[in-house]
This record gives C-alpha cells, structure tokens and sequence, in this order.
C-alpha cells in the first residue's frame, strides 16, 4: 500500500469478494459493511495520495459484534478498513461455544460438524478462513485464546486494565485474532504506541499441564506438551532448574462469582469458604513468585479439543484460560499442532503483567521453527 503497488479499494473488494462467496457456508460475519467499506478503502487510498503514513493501510479487519467498531478506533487510525460484523453467540447460547452468523451458526473451518469456539467465533473463522487477514476479539474467559486453539490461529489477550474495556468486572480484555505473528506485533504497536517488538531470544519457561485443578485431555496435553518441548529444542525457552510444580486455586467460583454480580462480588464464598478475595490473593502471589523465576508459562491452551455444535456438556473449556483474566495477565495461544480428529488445539503461553512483546517474541519464534506460513486448511494458502 505505502509504496503504490497496491490500492485499497482493490484489497478490501478482495476480501468482500471472498466473505461474498465463502461465508454462507462458514457463518463468520453477521453483517457484512460492503458500501462503507468501500468507501473508507477510498479514503484510505486518499490520505496515502497526499503523503500520509498509515501503519496498516488497507488491512481489511472483522470486528467482533455489532458494536465491534466502538473499540477498534486505534486501528481504524491506522488505515484498517472495517469489512464487517464478526459473529458472536445469539441469544440463548452459551457464550463460550457458538457464533451465530447472518447465515446460521459458525462452523469451524477445518471441519464443519465442529464449532470453532467462542465468543469471538466468527474472529476466528474469518481469520482461520482467510477472508480477512485480522480481526479484533475482546476475552473475558478465553473468549479469544480459545478459538484461537481450535481454528488453529494466533489469539493474543492483553493484559487486564490496560486499556479501556466495557467490562465493569474487569475480567475482559482487547484482543486479536490473526494467522501469522508479525500481524498480531502490527496490532500491538497500535494499540500500545511501543517501538518494535523483542526479537526472539532464549526465555526461561514453566510448563503446566493442569495448573494444579484442570483435567485436560490426554491428546490436547500430549500436542501442548510437544510444542513446548520444540521450543526448548530451537533454544526459544529453556527450562530453569527443578521447580515445585504450579499450584493455583481452581478460579471457577471466583470467575463466576465476579461475573454473576459485577465489580462488588468480594465476598461470594466457594463450598470451602473461600471468597473471591482469597482465590485472587493466592493465585497472585503464587503467580508473582513463579515470574520472579520465570519469563513464562506455558499449557495446553484447553482441556479439550473442538467439540460438536451440541456443545460441551458440562465441562468447561476455560478450565485453563480464565485463571489469566482473574489474575489479569497477558497471555497468547499459539498452534500446537492437529488431533487425530483433524481439528487444532493450542499452546498458551502466559507473561507477567505489561510484557506482551514476550509473548509476541516466542510466537514469532514458534512460527519460524514450525517453517510455514499457512493455515494448514485445505485450499486456504
């Protein structure tokens, strides 16, 4: 864009083009923004013309819901041109499985019977699919690390508080869904305003298969388990010496204690007692005390691979996700690798508060050791 070769309003038709004939199989996008996408390609196009230097000129974006465009201001700043409405779950689904498109319900794009996880769903698919290059989620759970793992794409939470969020809570925060890391680095230096990002270097790493309280599924633990072990191979994290293993507090009660009530549920109390003062205090300190250590660390990003569009049952498959939104740290899920089922699941990878170029540094390294740059979906280059 910025050297002439390309027009914006030829790359944004592009991605209409491909949302047009794609998306009523996949479901991704419940409003679709044709005639003011076009028209901001246009404006796009003309402040590159009068010299203007615009950090992502042209990216054609999804953002999530409806009122996706309320926080995708940095973005838009730098030359994004928003394509659509990213698909969410509809009423009467359980937030942390469905989309439901203008279309019918989201689908996973590497298989159709599987749902793509959620609630940034459509973010997903659309970006897994290769409609559109990014696009933005919100995580209050897992809600964009999740989907992530099992679209098999890069799915970055920022750190809690820093930047402004609806949520009165405080357990959501921004995110972004992209394929490739270099992408998701562009994200950050919007948002953020920082320079360039860490290169990859050698980073002293935990890993965790349960966190002390999950029960994860053997396949998901043994392809997180394998990608943790090529990174320490490819010198991306090496191991400190022999630890204690991670212990948290099970965040379940508390998680659901905050949402249930808002930003006052102090007091609610667990079956033991604990309120979600305790879990929170506990897991901090066990979690300051492992980062005076350690640089990171690394799970299976579920316990679970995709399941069925009849959901879940009773399992949770934020059992390793929403300990990080009560506690507030940055964390990205990365590609571990496909399950027998033909589906992905994901790596998370968990910094201390205010380091997401950590983050983005070992998911650059990842991509590089994995040596392609392709989703991996049959026809989707």
């Amino acid at each position: 864009m910025r050297e002439g070769r390309l027009r914006a309003v030829d790359v944004v038709a592009g991605a209409l083009e491909r949302i047009r004939r794609e998306d009523r199989a996949l479901g991704a996008f419940a409003e679709v923004w044709e005639d003011a996408a076009a028209e901001r390609a246009a404006e796009v196009d003309a402040r590159l013309a009068a010299g203007e230097r615009l950090p992502l000129a042209g990216v054609p974006i999804g953002v999530k819901g409806r009122h996706g465009l309320r926080t995708a201001g940095p973005l838009v700043a730098a030359g994004c041109v928003p394509v659509g409405a990213t698909a969410v779950p509809g009423p009467g689904t359980a937030w942390q499985t469905w989309g439901l498109g203008a279309h019918g319900r989201t689908v996973n794009p590497w298989r159709a019977d599987r749902t793509p996880g959620g609630s940034s769903a459509g973010s997903a698919a659309a970006v897994a699919a290769g409609l559109v290059p990014l696009a933005t989620g919100s995580d209050g759970a897992g809600s964009v690390r999740i989907p992530a793992a099992w679209c098999g794409i890069v799915g970055l939470k920022v750190t809690n508080g820093r930047f402004p969020s609806p949520d009165r809570t405080g357990l959501a925060a921004p995110g972004v869904l992209v394929r490739y890391a270099a992408d998701a680095e562009a994200y950050w230096r919007v948002l953020s305003g920082e320079g360039q990002g860490l290169r990859p270097g050698s980073f002293t790493a935990a890993f965790s298969p349960d966190l002390g309280f999950a029960d994860p599924d053997p396949e998901p633990l043994a392809l997180a388990r394998a990608a943790f072990a090529r990174l320490v191979e490819a010198d991306v994290v090496r191991l400190p010496l022999p630890e204690t293993p991670l212990r948290l507090a099970d965040p379940a009660p508390a998680w659901l204690a905050l949402r249930g009530a808002g930003s006052g549920a102090t007091s609610e109390v667990r079956g033991d007692g604990w309120g979600v003062r305790d879990v929170r205090g506990i897991n901090d300190r066990r979690l300051a005390a492992l980062f005076d250590r350690v640089d990171l660390l690394l799970t299976p990003t579920t316990p679970n691979a995709a399941h069925g569009h009849d959901g879940p049952g009773d399992r949770y498959s934020t059992a390793l996700t929403w300990a990080f939104n009560l506690s507030g740290h940055p964390a990205i899920s990365i590609a571990a690798g496909v399950g027998a089922d033909g589906c992905p699941v994901g790596l998370q990878v968990v910094a201390a508060r205010g380091r997401e170029t950590v983050l983005l540094a070992v998911a650059a390294a990842a991509e590089a050791r994995a040596g392609s740059r392709s989703t991996g979906i049959p026809g989707k280059p």
